[in-house]
């Protein structure tokens, strides 16, 4: 796990700024899947949201870089993206041609299921093509052996052998070899800015351990800023310099890894980091949040965890806390919470006792 932030010399890269996300439902109503987010991503910081499926982790992925589909929309809110040559970028302002520069050598994301973002019908090197001529630098088009040197140099960065990988066609690879093309691609424009979606789902552990390595790798070389979205705590701990945890489509807590991990002040995040094992140390006695997440279309007043907090009090039903700062540090490392009992939130973990 990370121990501190990387130093914050510059401005955010990205800064987020009362974000809402709707999406239109087949009623003609609108439900908000994303409420009132704010971050700031500094230059080769990496963020982890996490939070239980439906939270609006995903949707917030998508929402950043205007990939989301049609029946969804950003009624309210700012995305700033700061660029390599200091120019702010208004991303919801963005022509079609203009995102569509933007994104790849800019801004790029690497979405759950590689299989799916994939071209069945093509070979690898044909799809590295494509995003590389999409993108040109200048009015010269790159030729065919630039092509797949980059593409190569790209491969190579995520330990894959690029003559066996690039005349393939994405079925003759396995999972993790898939996921790791879909992570070269991303990087091939050499982008300041990737969001990861679920990256390591549904593979086995030891390729899980392969692609933490090269995005460690990778961070250390080609100084990204990363936006990582999983449910895997312990790959979050381990990839994230901060962690912020979504419920009901809002950050409800966002910290340092140490802060989330070690000092959690909310009943939420205290709750998703007890119901599974830890890595190392002694198994402690695991414990389930009792109930279900709300529907987003039909939310309790108040705050939206109170029907399953622990910690839940009258006014709670009636005020939805906004983050309120518990450690004040220097830009992007302060510890927040949206509860108004944090100050009461103890973090503790029995042991099982052996027998």
């Amino acid at each position: 796990m990370p121990t501190t932030d990387p130093p914050k010399t510059d401005g955010p890269i990205l800064s987020v700024r009362d974000l809402h996300v709707a999406y239109r439902t087949g009623d003609g109503k609108t439900v908000e899947a994303v409420r009132g987010v704010d971050f700031d991503l500094y230059p080769n910081q990496s963020l982890a949201l996490v939070g239980e499926s439906g939270c609006g982790k995903t949707t917030l992925g998508l929402g950043l870089l205007r990939l989301l589909p049609k029946l969804g929309s950003v009624p309210k809110g700012s995305i700033t993206y700061n660029g390599r040559k200091g120019e702010s970028v208004d991303v919801l302002a963005l022509r079609k041609q203009e995102l569509r520069k933007w994104r790849w050598r800019d801004a790029a994301m690497v979405f759950q299921g590689a299989m799916n973002s994939f071209n069945p019908v093509l070979r690898i090197i044909d799809q590295m093509g494509d995003t590389i001529r999409a993108h040109p630098d200048g009015e010269r088009k790159p030729s065919k052996k630039e092509i797949w040197e980059r593409s190569a140099e790209m491969l190579r960065a995520v330990r894959l052998e690029p003559n066996r990988v690039l005349p393939s066609y994405p079925h003759e690879l396995s999972g993790g070899m898939r996921q790791r093309v879909l992570i070269a691609m991303s990087l091939l424009l050499d982008p300041k800015l990737l969001i990861l979606d679920e990256p390591t789902t549904a593979l086995d552990i030891l390729t899980q351990r392969a692609i933490v390595d090269v995005l460690h790798e990778l961070r250390a070389e080609r100084k990204f800023a990363m936006v990582f979205i999983s449910h895997d705590l312990a790959i979050a701990a381990e990839l994230a310099d901060r962690v912020a945890t979504m419920y009901a489509g809002r950050i409800i807590e966002t910290g340092t890894a140490r802060d989330i991990f070690y000092g959690p002040r909310h009943p939420y995040t205290v709750g998703l980091i007890k119901a599974v094992p830890p890595v190392v140390g002694d198994l402690p006695e695991l414990a389930s949040i009792p109930g279900t997440p709300p529907s987003l279309s039909n939310l309790p007043s108040g705050c939206a965890f109170a029907p399953r907090c622990g910690y839940v009090e009258e006014r709670c039903t009636s005020v939805d806390p906004e983050l309120d700062p518990i450690t004040e540090r220097a830009a992007g490392q302060t510890h927040a919470a949206a509860c108004v009992r944090w100050q009461d939130v103890v973090y503790e973990r029995k042991v099982v006792a052996h027998a």
